[in-house]
């Protein structure tokens, strides 16, 4: 299986930081067995990252497209939106779990708007934090 991480950020894309989720969860997507991983950072644009799901699926041949980034209530944050502009069915059950999940690590754990969904034969899921799932898997 192929899969892609796409990490969400303004200030990264523009080389302002580091990108420490996209390296935890490419290591995730292996876990999930994945054999061959990419990734990408964009900035938090709505159209860029709906080009950009749409790349990794449609023309990368990707069954699993991981995001983290951009699912919180800033006016910048754009994830859920281009998210739901691309997939054709939404998975309700993965988001719910990983708040549940994310509460034993953040009180801020009903506050993300993250989605998931299928496109074709590919699933897409946004992350709530790549270090809590980290950690959660110690």
């Amino acid at each position: 299986m192929k899969a892609a991480v796409i990490t969400v950020s303004t200030s990264v894309a523009a080389g302002f930081g580091r990108d420490e989720s996209g390296p935890l969860l490419r290591d995730l997507a292996r876990d999930l067995g994945a054999e061959e991983v990419k990734g990408e950072v964009v900035p938090d644009d709505r159209d860029r990252l709906q080009a950009s799901l749409r790349y990794w699926i449609d023309r990368e041949s990707c069954r699993l497209v991981l995001t983290t980034g951009g699912t919180g209530f800033s006016p910048t944050d754009h994830t859920p939106e281009a998210t739901r502009a691309v997939i054709e069915r939404e998975a309700p059950g993965i988001p719910e779990a990983m708040r549940m999940v994310s509460r034993r690590h953040t009180e801020h754990w009903m506050l993300s708007r993250a989605t998931a969904g299928v496109r074709g034969h590919s699933l897409i899921d946004e992350l709530l934090g790549a270090a809590a799932y980290s950690q959660e898997a110690e």
